[in-house]
């Protein structure tokens, strides 16, 4: 198996069905990944250590979920110089609004790239990844080109159906 690239962690293993998704994002450009949880408030320390050791560990990305207050991907972007992207998780009455504010208002000299909130997010977290390792690996960007050309491809054949519908 391969060195992993990206680290996947979440605040709670309930979280786990949605960052599945950046996963199977990374499976398809073939880039190896861990997956983990650790928690900004219930284990700080583990949070902090992981991040400091990301880097020497050959780790090139990380991405972070977190519902509610939403800290962990902040959290792990201050002890890292790496790459953060959060993926914001619908885990209370907001249905993701505040983990997605959490995420996104980093004071400035801590960037946390954020994206949508759940399912869609954790799956543009997995593209965004690839995206940053593709600017170093020829194999990763061409891979991005094909996925790219795949989804133009997908939108011509719906409009081409959509006008044969109309006749």
């Amino acid at each position: 198996m391969s060195k992993p690239l990206v680290s996947i962690v979440m605040g709670s293993d309930s979280d786990l069905e949605i960052m599945q998704e950046a996963g199977k994002a990374l499976e398809g450009f073939g880039i190896a990944y861990e997956i983990d949880v650790t928690s900004a408030h219930r284990s700080p320390d583990r949070t902090a250590e992981f991040a400091r050791k990301a880097a020497e560990r050959g780790l090139r990305v990380i991405i972070a979920g977190a519902g509610g207050a939403a800290h962990l991907a902040g959290v792990i972007a201050a002890h890292t110089t790496l790459p953060v992207i959060g993926v914001p998780v619908s885990a209370t009455s907001l249905n993701g609004l505040d983990s997605l504010l959490a995420t996104v208002q980093m004071p400035a000299g801590i960037p946390v790239a954020t994206v949508a909130i759940g399912k869609p997010g954790a799956t543009n977290a997995g593209i965004l990844a690839a995206q940053i390792i593709g600017v170093a690996d020829a194999g990763v960007a061409q891979k991005l080109l094909a996925h790219k050309e795949k989804l133009a491809k997908g939108v011509e054949e719906k409009s081409k159906k959509l006008q044969a519908s109309l006749k």
